[in-house]
């Protein structure tokens, strides 16, 4: 989800106050889209070669993620790695260190004896479309000539904002294959993105939508926002109605939550039941909308309009085995370690990390530093959670073939209370394990319910920086 919005962002007035936590039966626990999360991972010792990570691992099919942490605000609720606004010079220096990243991954790769190739592509952050023109060629020119991933062969997705949708940008991207752009809109309503710290024009947002119609990119996808404070069911209905309007192939609609360290605060520390009801009536009315309006739900976040094109596989396919990231906020993914760069949310600790990734060295890039090794338990664990996580549900002998297991025996005390909680389709019958409606719409809780002890106590244990 993107966080960029346009125009500075007023000063607070106050220290925000500390993030509600959720309580036991919240449906809002935590957004799970990968696992296990970064905060689960620790610093590596020693630190081992990506030579060694990647040999013998299938690279026929790998998916690219390169992050550009860079945003002009950052958002009342964004939690992302990203910073606002470069110092001169410092995109330009960033993209100097990516290249230098990507020619050691490429090596890595290499190593093996294998073809490397890639089956899709993302550009994420913060927003890639902080970049200039000349800059988003030369985040192109990176991954074309220093990983050998043919953009205009494969499925290109980028996240972008209003403001930084300029023409001469998405000509860029719309020349060098984009097929999906993702617009972080959040809500059409200016006094509800006031409220989210996230100041922007509808008219602007507006005209933001008609450049990147022109542009023609295959498939547009709009995020939405539900629960900000002071939203109704009324106005979430407009900002639903205005995104409609542009009929875009793909609709995100997200929870709200406030997380700490962010700059959204809101009254109290403990369980907010009424918050919880307030997001969930708004969910229901949103999901409604778009199933009356020709969407199919594919997550509980997700729907896709019937008829458009498909790009890539789903919204989990940056997140498999075989992930390559780029960049210093970018995750990869091999069968046996998934391994990134450190961690923050705090905008003073994040500079730093950004700082320290521009001045590597280019060898410094040939060992992984922060990182989770998983074991067969955690493997069976994120692909059960990544495919029950989709509306299609998961298909029991895709998990016997892969682990040789029954999913009922390895988890059947949490099936038992997915059933018992109403979470689970019982007319999808023994072959297929699938969520209910209700289901669906309690997957921020059901999910968190599938990591493991150790991983949990990595997460109660992590120091928020």
């Amino acid at each position: 989800m993107t966080t960029i919005a346009p125009g500075p962002a007023p000063a607070p007035t106050h220290s925000p106050a500390p993030a509600p936590q959720p309580g036991p039966d919240s449906p809002y626990q935590s957004y799970v889209y990968g696992y296990p999360h970064k905060t689960a991972y620790h610093p590596l010792d020693p630190r081992p070669a990506l030579r060694d990570l990647w040999a013998g691992e299938d690279v026929g099919a790998l998916s690219l993620y390169a992050h550009i942490p860079f945003c002009e605000v950052r958002c009342g609720f964004c939690n992302l790695f990203t910073r606002i606004g470069a110092p001169e010079g410092l995109t330009g220096a960033y993209l100097d260190a990516l290249e230098r990243q990507a020619r050691a991954v490429q090596e890595a790769l290499a190593a093996g004896g294998g073809t490397p190739r890639f089956a899709n592509a993302a550009f994420g952050g913060g927003t890639p479309t902080f970049l200039t023109a000349a800059e988003l060629t030369r985040l192109c020119d990176i991954v074309e000539q220093r990983l050998g991933v043919d953009l205009r062969a494969v499925p290109l997705s980028v996240e972008a904002s209003p403001a930084t949708v300029t023409a001469d940008r998405l000509a860029v991207l719309a020349e060098r294959g984009t097929t999906r752009l993702s617009l972080g809109v959040q809500s059409f309503i200016e006094a509800e993105a006031r409220a989210a710290v996230r100041p922007q024009h509808r008219a602007d947002v507006e005209a933001a939508l008609g450049r990147v119609r022109d542009a023609r990119i295959p498939v547009l996808n709009i995020d939405l926002i539900y629960g900000i404070t002071g939203q109704t069911e009324q106005s979430w209905q407009q900002s639903l109605d205005a995104a409609l309007a542009w009929q875009p192939e793909e609709l995100y609609l997200y929870p709200l939550y406030v997380r700490p360290l962010t700059g959204l605060g809101r009254g109290g520390t403990g369980p907010d039941p009424a918050w919880d009801e307030q997001r969930l009536r708004l969910y229901r009315h949103g999901r409604d909308t778009l199933l009356a309006s020709g969407y199919e739900q594919t997550s509980m976040r997700m729907f896709r309009r019937v008829g458009a094109p498909v790009i890539g596989d789903d919204e989990y396919a940056c997140q498999r085995d075989g992930m390559v990231g780029i960049g210093c906020g970018a995750r990869s993914y091999t069968t046996r370690l998934h391994y990134s760069f450190d961690y923050a949310v705090d905008m003073r600790n994040i500079r730093g990390i950004i700082d320290g990734y521009v001045e590597r060295p280019g060898e410094a890039f040939a060992r992984a530093d922060y990182g989770r090794w998983m074991d067969e338990d955690e493997a069976r664990r994120r692909h059960l959670l990544q495919s029950l996580l989709q509306a299609e549900g998961m298909p029991v002998a895709d998990y016997r073939r892969r682990f040789g297991t029954d999913p009922g025996a390895d988890f059947a005390a949490e099936l038992a209370g997915f059933e018992a909680a109403g979470w689970l389709d019982g007319s999808a019958g023994p072959d297929l394990l699938r969520l209910s409606a209700e289901g669906l719409a309690h997957s921020d809780a059901l999910g968190p319910r599938l990591f493991s002890p150790a991983v949990r106590a990595a997460m109660a244990a992590y120091e928020h920086k």
